[in-house]
């Protein structure tokens, strides 16, 4: 079974960073996005950072030039530094993978999120 496991977040002062991390395991053939979105409650869940395949990432308009995906093709892992840290950024950020298993279909992944409090 693919399971996509995050770490990193945790409670950080305004203008602080936080790294977050994700590693996707199982029997995997082919990963062809991955990427974070988070959700604030009361707030529809939105796509923060999207790293496809052909390496053409693509960020929300609120977090650009503040966040960076990056991700490492052979761990099946993905990566988002976030700087500058806003209190708006407070969310749940939950990792994803578009991805095919062995003899399997191309479909899309979940990790289970990890919260990133932005709070003095």
């Amino acid at each position: 079974q693919v399971r996509l496991v995050e770490s990193g977040g945790g409670l950080v002062q305004p203008g602080g960073s936080l790294r977050l991390s994700c590693a996707a395991s199982g029997s995997i053939a082919s990963i062809y996005v991955m990427g974070w979105y988070r959700q604030a409650p009361g707030k529809q869940r939105e796509l923060v950072a999207a790293f496809p395949s052909d390496g053409r990432t693509s960020y929300a308009d609120s977090v650009k030039g503040r966040f960076t995906i990056s991700r490492d093709t052979a761990k099946n892992t993905v990566y988002l530094q976030m700087n500058s840290l806003k209190p708006e950024d407070t969310a749940v950020y939950c990792c994803y993978a578009d991805l095919r298993q062995f003899f399997g279909s191309r479909r899309d992944y979940w990790g289970q999120g990890t919260q990133v409090t932005v709070s003095e």
